[in-house]
């Protein structure tokens, strides 16, 4: 991306985490953008060949994604400013508006912030203009001029965001992560599409899936986090572990066209489960507990539907966290600013993936599942293909692809197993009915009765029926739940929720977080009341890997 940037005056900051209320949209100037529409691969059928179960599914499956957009407008609209940590160069801070994400400036995390500092010309013209800024940009230099890189450093973030906010309104800021992502990219790219149907097979927007993997692991499937989190998804190894247990055939964690098909349908059983993808990506972060804790308190904040009280949970358990209460981790949990953001990386960068997929042709993905083992010597030697583009398309791949595992290629061969790339075809009637089906849950059954037990045989009863589809997608759709009946099984997230809902402490404690928010946010003048919102939630620092 070409961006212009003007010379000024710079500062260091990490995050200012803030959230907007509903309210807050009477004086937002920008206008939503229209959804932008995926990709599509050229040789899956054409929708006349679909099955009316599989359109019908699609069309769920868009309309849950433009809710859960609107919501993301409401209560976030400075979701979109996550696209430029991604897309710049590591070494800078990147500092963007609030209200609408717009990118700022830039600054270096090292050197002169003076001279290293970028401004976005046109984002910097437009607020100015429109709030005169006593002293313009030069009381920016007044203020760091002599102030070193130094212990000083939380005095001096507070110093600038109040200086700025006075011109640009909300500010929300972080370094940037570009470099992280660009190697992935350039590798990668070309995947996009046939990466991005596999996700659409079972009833999760492309973009959405496609962004998550941007966020979680820059595209590539043998990146470990400092957990040791595992590729595309970045699933802890216990968990591809139990996985394996469950599947009849040879799971390859390090392949990401292997893991897509896990993740894709890991999303859509939570997605069922919440009627939104929003607690749904949250949950993939911190937990089911955590997200069932931040919903309950977002119910006893005054949330309605699962979004607002997603929403309004989230930003409660984050003033708990900051003001620490005593027994305040009884509330809060494990749910931290990661957990507090991560919906939003992921919906800020759903434009990301499809703009890149648009800008690189792309490539198909046969995959093959062998009888045999087949080492890496014969692919090449068969394909005509050099090492290393065969490890492009199998990460996972060091000497040889086991037997009842998939091996993956730009193009077909029969001597190497049949077809497993079903995302070259139409859905199964069957399937496609299932699937249909298994989605429209959140019609008849509120995320609270899938954690309190309610839905166990229910749950049974889908993966038995996607089984007996016999179909590849069907097979992880069966997987997936049974990893998610195991859980239920257990029992232990049904008893902490429980718990967490009938403690008269945990109920003093959230009554004391909703009294410090309403002290600490104005009522009389709206923009104030935003303002002090995002102060309200500023942190230091936020962990990344």
């Amino acid at each position: 991306m070409i961006r212009t940037y003007a010379a000024g005056v710079g500062f260091l900051a990490i995050l200012a985490s803030g959230l907007v209320h509903s309210p807050a949209l009477e004086y937002l100037s920008w206008k939503p953008a229209a959804a932008v529409p995926t990709a599509t691969v050229t040789d899956v059928p054409p929708p006349s060949e679909a099955t009316s179960d599989a359109e019908t599914a699609q069309t769920s499956e868009r309309q849950r994604y433009e809710r859960d957009v609107d919501a993301m407008r409401t209560y976030r609209p400075g979701y979109r400013f996550w696209r430029q940590v991604f897309t710049v160069s590591n070494g800078r801070i990147a500092f963007g508006s609030a209200a609408d994400g717009r990118l700022l400036a830039t600054f270096p995390v090292k050197g002169d912030w003076i001279r290293g500092a970028r401004w976005e010309k046109s984002s910097i013209a437009d607020l100015l203009a429109g709030r005169p800024f006593r002293g313009g940009l030069a009381a920016f230099a007044d203020l760091l001029a002599g102030r070193p890189f130094d212990g000083e450093l939380a005095a001096q973030h507070e110093d600038t965001v109040r200086l700025l906010e006075r011109a640009a309104g909300p500010v929300i800021y972080h370094k940037t992560h570009g470099s992280f992502i660009a190697e992935g990219v350039e590798r990668y790219g070309d995947f996009l599409s046939e990466w991005g149907a596999i996700f659409e097979r079972f009833g999760v927007p492309a973009e959405i899936g496609l962004a998550q993997g941007l966020v979680e692991s820059g595209l590539r499937g043998r990146v470990r986090s400092e957990a040791q989190a595992v590729g595309f998804c970045q699933w802890l190894p216990q968990n591809w572990e139990r996985l394996q247990q469950l599947s009849p055939v040879v799971i390859e964690a390090y392949n990401q066209t292997t893991q897509m098909p896990y993740c894709a349908a890991h999303l859509a059983v939570l997605a069922a489960k919440y009627g939104s993808f929003i607690p749904a990506l949250s949950e993939h972060h911190a937990g089911g507990v955590n997200v069932g804790r931040a919903i309950i308190s977002g119910q006893f904040a005054g949330g309605n539907d699962i979004r607002e009280r997603y929403f309004l949970g989230a930003e409660l358990t984050l003033l708990v966290r900051q003001i620490r209460p005593p027994g305040y981790r009884e509330v809060v949990g494990g749910y931290g600013l990661r957990s507090f953001r991560y919906a939003e990386m992921v919906f800020g960068n759903t434009s990301t993936v499809v703009e890149w997929q648009a800008a690189k042709p792309q490539k198909r993905i046969f995959a093959m599942r062998p009888d045999r083992s087949i080492p890496l010597d014969e692919i090449t030697r068969r394909t005509g293909l050099s090492v290393d583009e065969v490890r492009r398309f199998n990460p996972a791949l060091i000497h040889r692809v086991p037997a009842g595992a998939n091996l993956y290629l730009p193009f077909h061969m029969d001597d190497f197993g049949d077809s497993m790339a079903f995302w070259h075809r139409a859905p199964s009637p069957e399937y496609a009915a299932v699937l249909d089906e298994f989605l429209s849950l959140e019609e008849r059954y509120a995320a609270e009765e899938w954690n309190d037990g309610s839905l166990f045989e229910t749950l049974r009863a889908f993966q038995a029926r996607f089984r007996a589809t016999g179909t590849e997608e069907g097979m992880v759709m069966a997987i997936v739940l049974g990893y998610e009946l195991d859980e239920l099984a257990e029992g232990q997230r049904m008893q902490i929720l429980t718990n967490f809902r009938s403690s008269d402490r945990v109920l003093r404690l959230l009554e004391q977080g909703v009294r410090e928010r309403e002290a600490m946010l104005p009522t009389t003048e709206i923009r104030s009341g935003w303002t002090r919102r995002n102060a309200l939630l500023t942190t230091a620092s936020m962990s990344w890997r």
